[in-house]
């Protein structure tokens, strides 16, 4: 059906979308109706994504030089990813406004972000890095600047948004400080940092009163996040083979002779077949498994909350793990990395076992039996850092950590069902 045109001399109308410079500033409505993450938010975590990628990549190139330190350095970046992220995340949920002000300060933290993103390299080497600790001030110091707005325009939760600036400021000074201690002191100084941030929601939340954010907004924020990381699982497998079958074809073209080559470098492709298998196992088994029950109960009741908030420092880091750890297998694989088949394996093995019982911990606050559920994900943990020992190579050993996942996917598909008839 063709459009009707406008009348000679109209306008035809358009929608647009006007934003305010300064928009009436209140707290947002905690049972509001179908809030879900807006496209800023959105943004958002695509540009943290780029910090994500580049520190899974670090991880990647460690462990195939042998360089298992790298695990600590690995963790120093992905805190100061997540931290910053929770913070944005959980106050945008309370005071988003969507006035120009707040997207200019939201664009400030991404901004400090992809700063973060540039030093992980040099983070993740010595746990030290000077453009690292100016990004994250960055991050951090514009979530002071959205917290002093809500101290000046919500009197009832105005100790609770000093409380969150004066402590935000306060650490990252020390962060910032910490950059002139001696080397033997960056470790105790790191988890000092760390037991500092955590506390100040502790602190401001829990003794001057809690923030309006919105439980289904949280749970899904959280989902879509958990997404993104598993979606950065993929590429970092993807790239690592595509950068494997590119060194094959290129060293055949040579006239040289590359391992597990055949014709057209068909051995490379069935050698990795098992690990590609075995990799999309293991990410459709993490999401399933992370999404196999609603969230939203447990952010709404304030014994749970923080427990949720926080353990999902271990889920997040460690499904990134998954990612350059598949990388560094496909490494393995064509023999061009300094660790072992067993090493790979109980990195991965590790890892997963990670995901698993921090997921089961934050599910067993609401289960029926909670010591039945930890029970199982510790039974899929044992099995897990076994497999390492029956001398499977890494490819096949991924498809294993993948063929155990899907295994535990299907034990909740059937002990739901029977549940559900019963």
């Amino acid at each position: 059906m063709p459009v009707p045109s406008a009348a000679p001399g109209i306008l035809p109308a358009v929608s647009v979308v006007h934003v305010p410079f300064r928009r009436p500033f209140a707290p947002r409505d905690p049972h509001e109706a179908h809030r879900a993450a807006t496209p800023l938010e959105l943004l958002f975590d695509l540009v943290f994504v780029v910090a994500i990628a580049s520190n899974a990549a670090q991880l990647h190139h460690g462990i195939s030089a042998g360089h298992l330190n790298i695990i600590l350095g690995y963790t120093f970046g992905w805190f100061a990813i997540w931290w910053a992220w929770m913070g944005y995340t959980w106050y945008a949920s309370a005071y988003d406004n969507d006035d120009v002000i707040f997207r200019l300060l939201s664009f400030v933290i991404m901004s400090g972000s992809l700063a973060l993103a540039a030093a992980i390299p040099d983070l993740v080497a010595d746990g030290q890095s000077a453009l690292g600790v100016a990004g994250y001030a960055i991050m951090r110091l514009g979530l002071v600047a959205l917290w002093l707005r809500a101290a000046a325009h919500d009197p009832a939760r105005r100790a609770t948004a000093l409380t969150y600036a004066a402590g935000i400021t306060v650490v990252q000074l020390l962060w910032i400080a910490r950059l002139w201690v001696p080397e033997s002191w960056t470790l105790p100084t790191f988890f000092i940092g760390v037991a500092l941030e955590l506390s100040v929601p502790w602190i401001a939340e829990r003794r001057r009163g809690a923030t309006p954010y919105h439980p289904h907004h949280i749970a899904e924020r959280y989902g879509l996040l958990t997404i993104i990381v598993l979606g950065e699982v993929i590429l970092s497998t993807v790239v690592a083979i595509q950068g494997a079958m590119s060194a094959t074809t290129s060293e055949s073209s040579g006239g040289h002779t590359a391992p597990y080559t055949s014709a057209a470098g068909s051995g490379v492709g069935l050698n990795m077949l098992p690990l590609v298998i075995g990799g999309l196992l293991i990410v459709f088994s993490l999401w399933w498994l992370y999404f196999k029950r609603d969230h939203v109960d447990l952010v709404e009741d304030d014994s749970t909350v923080f427990f949720f908030g926080y353990a999902h420092l271990p889920v997040f880091a460690s499904i990134a793990a998954v990612g350059g750890i598949l990388a560094a297998s496909v490494d393995v694989v064509q023999h061009a990395s300094e660790s072992s088949d067993r090493t790979i394996g109980l990195l991965l093995g590790a890892c997963v076992s990670v995901f698993v019982l921090t997921l089961a911990g934050i599910h067993s606050l609401r289960a029926p039996s909670p010591a039945r559920v930890m029970l199982e994900a510790l039974l899929v943990a044992v099995v897990l850092l076994a497999l390492p020992f029956i001398g499977l190579s890494a490819n096949w050993g991924v498809l294993a950590v993948g063929l155990v996942l899907s295994m535990t996917v299907a034990q909740h598909v059937w002990v739901s069902s029977r549940t559900l008839r019963d």
